[in-house]
């Protein structure tokens, strides 16, 4: 990451963030030519976002599967009412807004499922890996690519009042598996299913943004490596210490990527949502063909990055890389069948 120079208009645009000491003018040079990518446009991703690209993080990569609904204006501050008539992709909108904040930077929009088939190919791009992600399966993902190449992230969760954050520093620091070896087991509560204040979720963000800036400003030793939790609702808080690596780890001592290793892809059930996702092969559809099929049978809005197909009582939305979410249902079986009636196998 070599830094680059600043402009006179740099100097005027980061000029406050410039005269905090820690990050100086060598500090914002770095930052500028610096690549951060987050994982989850949701609550926590869009707060992230938001912050990186003010900060002048000279290259964001925004990956997201989803799209912008209604339910998530309370939460998801780049997202505005017409996003979600529309139905745009998360990443989308957020990259869309985002550009109107700083244009001097690049931000790259993922419309895709982040998974161990992909995974490297984007999560490697990064000086920092930003967690965004609504589920643990993905996070263990993110944690194995990052033990394995040496890149920081930075973990992150908010449900309820309730929320912690983690920075992994690969051969530094405890990574996820030192600490949780397994995903925890059972039903978890959700912000669909526990609901959750926006307070929290940009409390998390801010926290994760800010381990984020010193690794990019080049002040490591700023980081402490600590799991933080904290409940805005009950006034709590938690510090355990993430220094010790666990010597029997399996992903970090013994370097076994057993979630970047499963290039299987099965039927998702989104928890909370009455929802499906369904993308079990790689294919690129043609939507207004596909608009073309679907109209008799129901009703059919479309527009560049998706297609959203009615047909009571489920609701199917489709992407152009054949990934579709459908709503209706948390059987996936179900999904699975709807999927192969509409598009095909």
């Amino acid at each position: 990451m070599a830094a680059l120079s600043l402009s006179p208009q740099d100097r005027e645009r980061y000029s406050r963030q410039i005269l905090f000491s820690e990050i100086g003018e060598s500090g914002q040079q770095r930052l500028l030519a610096s690549t951060a990518v987050i994982s989850g446009c949701g609550a926590l991703g869009t707060s992230q976002a938001a912050a990186l690209a003010r900060a002048g993080v000279g290259r964001l990569i925004l990956i997201d599967r989803d799209y912008v609904e209604p339910s998530n204006l309370q939460r998801q501050w780049l997202y505005d009412e017409s996003d979600a008539r529309d139905a745009l992709p998360k990443a989308v909108a957020a990259a869309r807004h985002l550009t109107a904040a700083n244009s001097g930077i690049e931000i790259i929009p993922v419309v895709a499922d982040l998974t161990a088939r992909n995974a490297e190919r984007w999560l490697t791009e990064a000086d920092v890996i930003l967690d965004g992600a609504d589920n643990f399966e993905l996070r263990y993902l993110i944690n194995d690519v990052a033990v394995k190449h040496g890149i920081p992230w930075i973990y992150g969760a908010a449900v309820g009042s309730y929320g912690v954050t983690m920075p992994v520093l690969p051969g530094e620091t405890a990574c996820l598996a030192c600490l949780f070896p397994t995903p925890p087991s059972g039903p978890q509560a959700t912000c669909d299913t526990a609901g959750v204040l926006n307070s929290i979720t940009a409390l998390i963000a801010s926290l994760q943004v800010a381990d984020a800036t010193k690794l990019l400003a080049g002040r490591p030793e700023s980081v402490e490596p600590r799991l933080y939790s904290i409940d805005v609702w009950k006034n709590t808080s938690r510090t355990v210490s993430s220094r010790d690596r666990d010597p029997d780890c399996a992903v970090c001592a013994q370097r076994r990527y057993e979630h970047l290793d499963s290039a299987k892809r099965r039927p998702v059930s989104l928890c909370g949502r009455n929802a499906v996702q369904v993308h079990e092969r790689e294919q690129t559809l043609d939507l207004d063909q596909l608009r073309a099929i679907l109209e008799p049978l129901g009703t059919v809005r479309v527009n560049a990055y998706a297609l959203r197909f009615a047909c009571h009582p489920y609701e199917m939305t489709i992407f152009t890389d054949g990934r579709a979410i459908i709503k209706g249902t948390e059987d996936t079986a179900v999904a699975r069948s709807l999927y192969a009636r509409y598009i095909g196998n």
